[in-house]
């Protein structure tokens, strides 16, 4: 984090897993957090100056792409992704002390961690009402706070914490291997390039023709630039009309990530930058270091060339 950057707004409440996300990141934890009710707060928090960083979940494994991120940034908002975290997703079944499993009679909690559990809960709450709430985190505020002894929530091990409540059952989750993908955004700020990074951007076209996709990938085929994620968003102009969304590997900085973004700029109506950023995984940092490492002996080997020169 810049020194500049002492506010962070998160997407609320606390206890969920965005904040759980946010606090693996010390430099963040050290800052002034606020929770924000809804994702579009915390963007538009950090487009109008009242934060300086904003953190928001951007991509879940089991349910794709959160909607009001993606869009909020390419509708409504000009700001700059500065990292990503990747977060492995863990529910656990809670409830207010002195509980029993036989004792639940209804389970709440937001709809998407509802629908990733329901295995479970045909399995082993199959009469248990399903009740939907604002978030993880909520569900286990108002059980904690005003909740009756044959009521549960799906939430993280956090809320548990935060609200006095017992974890009946841990990892309730129906495929263990669910992750949800969060981004730090900031306004008009691109970090330097690590030699491990991550380039997000937006691809719009002058008209849907046959080929063009075709055209927009051929650029990164071309240059060996691989993607990571491709998605088509509704540019909300018209039914059928849309845009892109894309992930590629490279900052940028680079130059054949530059150069490709220069000809996709010429050649489309638009392309819109969401950001050049260090890339997430247990294995980015060994790899910033090896390109680092790499970066630095390939300049030593180019002066000692240069000192040659007569």
């Amino acid at each position: 984090m810049t020194p500049t950057a002492k506010s962070v707004a998160y997407f609320g409440p606390a206890a969920t897993f965005t904040q759980e996300a946010l606090l693996t990141q010390p430099d963040l934890a050290r800052a002034e957090l606020t929770s924000l009710g809804s994702i579009t707060a915390v963007l538009d928090a950090v487009a109008q100056g009242s934060a300086d960083l904003g953190f928001v979940p951007i991509e879940n494994a089991i349910e794709g792409t959160v909607s009001a991120t993606i869009d909020g940034l390419i509708h409504d908002v000009d700001l700059h992704i500065q990292r990503e975290v990747v977060m492995d997703i863990h529910l656990h079944l809670l409830a207010r002390p002195g509980t029993s499993l036989a004792d639940i009679r209804s389970v709440s909690s937001y709809p998407h961690a509802l629908a990733q559990c329901q295995k479970y809960l045909a399995r082993e709450l199959p009469d248990a009402e399903q009740v939907a709430a604002n978030s993880t985190a909520d569900a286990a505020r108002v059980l904690g706070e005003a909740g009756e002894g044959h009521e549960a929530a799906i939430a993280p091990r956090l809320a548990a914490e935060r609200y006095g409540l017992v974890v009946l059952a841990e990892d309730v989750e129906d495929h263990p291997d669910n992750q949800t993908r969060f981004v730090l955004v900031a306004r008009a700020r691109i970090p330097r390039p690590t030699g491990h990074d991550k380039t997000s951007i937006v691809c719009f076209q002058r008209a849907d023709h046959p080929g063009s996709l075709h055209g927009i990938l051929g650029q990164f085929a071309a240059r060996n630039i691989n993607l990571s994620k491709l998605e088509s968003r509704p540019t909300k102009q018209g039914l059928g009309d849309y845009c892109f969304v894309i992930d590629l590997a490279g900052h940028v900085g680079d130059e054949v990530v530059a150069d490709c973004l220069r000809d996709l700029h010429a050649g489309l109506a638009g392309v819109k930058f969401l950001g050049s950023y260090p890339a997430a995984g247990e294995h980015g940092p060994e790899r910033r270091r090896r390109a680092d490492a790499a970066w630095q002996a390939a300049d030593e080997w180019l002066r000692a060339l240069r000192n040659a020169i007569e």
